[in-house]
């Protein structure tokens, strides 16, 4: 029998911030979502707080939400290059400054 051990950091955080700028037909296939150019992934402790990063991400640019998962904190967006990358500085910036959350570097592969 295999056991998973979930394991959340107490506090504000952004864990992941990454952008995936032309990803791989395979990627996207996988994940199940359009590939427009670019795929960001991002994740957040409390989990709960993707909800907050999807709204600001759709209102920064022209991105679409891949997937959102409030339980693990989970956020996926595609949309091309610039939008995607536009949207996670843009939740970034707004969750350090306004909500006093750490944050991670953005990468981009």
């Amino acid at each position: 029998m295999e056991r998973i051990i979930q394991e959340s950091v107490p506090g504000k955080q952004v864990t992941l911030a990454h952008v995936l700028a032309s990803p791989m037909p395979d990627i996207c296939e996988r994940l199940g979502v359009e590939n427009n150019g670019a795929v960001g992934v991002m994740t957040f402790t409390p989990s709960e707080t993707a909800i907050i990063a999807a709204d600001v991400a759709t209102k920064a640019a022209d991105v679409e939400i891949g997937f959102l998962d409030r339980f693990t904190g989970s956020l996926v967006i595609t949309g091309d290059v610039a939008s995607v990358e536009t949207s996670v500085y843009s939740v970034n910036q707004m969750l350090s400054d306004l909500l006093g959350f750490t944050v991670v570097k953005v990468t981009r592969t």
